[in-house]
C-alpha cells in the first residue's frame, strides 16, 4: 500500500510540473452542439482514433498551451462508463458503447480523461480546473450502460449495502470510515453473490 501512495504522489508532482498553475482565460463552447442521442434507427459514426488524436492535439494547444505529453488514445468495447486515463500505460480509454448513445459528449469525455494526466483524481484542482473549462465532472447515465450486479457486499456497523460488478478486496465502507483510507473496522462484508449463468 506505502508503494502505491509513493507512486501516486510521485506521478502527482511530475504531473504538476508539466506546466505553470496559471490557466489561459479564454472560455471553448465545445458543448454547443446537441446533447440529444440519435434516433436508435440511425447509426452512429464515431470519430477514428486517428481523428481522436488530432482532437486531443488542438485540445492539448487549447488547455494547457502544448505542454501535455502525448498519450496513445483508443476506444473500448468493454466499457460501459465515458472514458478513463491508465497513467501507468500512459493511455485514454474512451468507451464506445457510452459515445454511441451519446456522440455529442465524446470531446467533453476527451477533455475530462486530459485533465486526468495532470491531477490524477478527482481533486479540488481537478474540479476547479475542469468547471474552468465547463468540461463535465460526471458522465451521464443510460439504461443501456448498466450492467447486472454479481455482488452485494454490506457494512457490518451500519449495515448501508454496496452493490459491485466485480469482487471486491479491501473496502470499508465510504459512510462510517473516517477519511478516505482503508478501514479493517468497517471491513465490507459480501452478503450474496450471483454465479455467471
Amino acid at each position: 500500500m506505502k508503494t502505491n501512495k509513493r507512486k501516486a504522489q510521485a506521478l502527482k508532482k511530475a504531473n504538476l510540473d508539466l506546466f505553470e498553475r496559471t490557466w489561459p482565460t479564454q472560455e471553448y463552447d465545445f458543448m454547443a452542439d446537441s446533447l440529444v442521442s440519435p434516433k436508435e434507427s440511425e447509426p452512429v459514426i464515431l470519430p477514428s482514433e486517428e481523428d481522436l488524436v488530432d482532437m486531443f492535439d488542438r485540445i492539448n494547444v487549447e488547455m494547457f498551451g502544448g505542454r501535455l505529453p502525448q498519450v496513445k488514445i483508443l476506444y473500448s468495447d468493454r466499457m460501459l462508463i465515458a472514458g478513463s486515463y491508465l497513467p501507468t500505460q500512459r493511455e485514454i480509454r474512451i468507451g464506445r458503447k457510452y459515445h454511441t448513445i451519446f456522440p455529442a459528449d465524446l470531446e467533453d469525455t476527451l477533455r475530462h480523461e486530459m485533465i486526468h494526466i495532470v491531477y490524477p483524481n478527482h481533486s479540488r484542482e481537478f474540479k476547479n480546473l475542469a468547471r474552468h473549462w465547463g468540461v463535465s465532472l460526471k458522465a451521464r447515465e443510460h439504461p443501456k450502460l448498466r450492467s447486472a450486479c454479481r455482488y452485494i457486499y454490506y457494512c457490518p456497523v451500519c449495515g448501508k449495502e454496496y452493490p459491485r460488478r466485480k469482487r471486491l478486496r479491501m473496502a470499508s465502507c465510504g459512510d462510517c470510515t473516517p477519511g478516505k483510507d482503508f478501514d479493517p473496522r468497517f471491513k465490507l462484508k459480501l452478503l450474496k453473490s450471483k454465479k455467471k449463468s
